[in-house]
């Protein structure tokens, strides 16, 4: 298909999908697909009927919405409507293509607990095996990530950071299903946030997230961190800002043999010395490397807006977006260096 006919113009244009298709081992991903989505042969009810979509395609499917954070029905009419993704997916004109409906299901079976996690965890094995180990000591942070704006009035956002239902809303089963009372308050920069957190561990050399850890927006940056550390990394140092900062942290790092680049805080009556300012900028200059990933999935990603509800539904969405970031790295790494050390 590649040269002439309806692709050739996307091919002058180098599109990044054909190239991110030919780079990935799809079929790696399948045993664990199948174990999640066939359905074993005493709960089918017949075999009639069509026949399921192809567990890759849909995982497949599943990438593009990550890739450009589309919802379920954007997904349906754009691959319906657009030749890379149709070509992505290995799918014809004439085939069939997933409707939104099928696309819903499929990504309720990845939000089974483990599922997205294994499947990321497998990638990153193949990434070590492609000569992307994690290099040059981890990077923490934390971004925050929005979901669609509940307007509920304060008694029940006091009820929801309780833990408890609303009062009325339980004999109101529609109304609360379109609720997400799993996220939670946070401030940050002056402003508050009703949202989740994607915390995640980045390689220093390869900008590859390494581990991520999702939460409610609520739960402290020191709190993820053991979470997020890797034994794998072949340099010692850990950047983080300095909400990562503790005693407890520096001692914690110690003992696993790590060397803390946190940046260091002042205190009330002790402001930073000259030196801890200009020793904070250094660690910048490392740190930022995170903030480039953030940054793609912003705004290279089509943003980070989580349109589910539901904590364990916002894991698989928000893990899918670091495994498609990943993806998409190891196409920019690939560019940069066909053959890495």
């Amino acid at each position: 298909m590649n040269g002439s006919g309806p692709y050739a113009s996307l091919d002058a244009k180098r599109d990044p999908l054909v190239e991110i298709e030919a780079l990935v081992p799809w079929e790696e991903f399948r045993p664990v697909l199948e174990r999640v989505w066939r359905k074993p042969a005493a709960a089918r009810k017949s075999r009639a009927g069509r026949k399921p979509m192809d567990a890759v395609v849909m995982f497949k499917t599943l990438v593009l919405g990550a890739l450009y954070n589309l919802s379920d029905d954007q997904i349906e009419y754009q691959v319906r409507d657009r030749l890379s993704f149709m070509r992505f997916l290995g799918l014809g004109l004439a085939d069939r293509v997933p409707d939104a409906k099928t696309v819903w299901l499929y990504r309720e079976g990845l939000a089974q607990p483990g599922v997205v996690e294994a499947l990321f965890r497998q990638f990153d094995g193949y990434l070590a095996r492609q000569g992307y180990i994690a290099r040059g000591g981890q990077i923490l942070d934390a971004a925050i990530v929005p979901v669609p704006r509940n307007h509920n009035t304060r008694d029940e956002n006091k009820a929801i950071k309780a833990g408890g239902v609303p009062e009325g809303w339980a004999d109101k089963p529609a109304k609360r299903s379109q609720k997400d009372t799993d996220a939670r308050w946070t401030k940050k920069h002056g402003k508050s946030h009703f949202d989740y957190k994607n915390y995640v561990n980045v390689d220093r050399q390869h900008k590859l997230v390494r581990r991520y850890h999702v939460s409610d927006a609520a739960l402290h940056d020191s709190q993820a961190v053991d979470l997020l550390l890797t034994r794998g990394n072949t340099g010692a140092s850990v950047w983080a800002d300095a909400a990562y900062r503790s005693e407890e942290m520096e001692a914690k790092l110690r003992a696993r043999g790590l060397k803390s680049r946190i940046h260091r805080k002042g205190k009330r009556g002790k402001p930073l010395s000259e030196q801890g300012k200009a020793s904070n900028l250094t660690k910048s200059t490392v740190r930022s490397r995170v903030e480039h990933v953030f940054g793609a999935q912003a705004n290279d990603m089509g943003g980070t807006l989580v349109r589910t509800i539901g904590l364990v539904r916002a894991k698989a969405k928000i893990g899918m977006k670091n495994l498609a970031y990943n993806m998409r790295r190891l196409l920019q790494l690939r560019r940069l260096t066909p053959c890495p050390a």
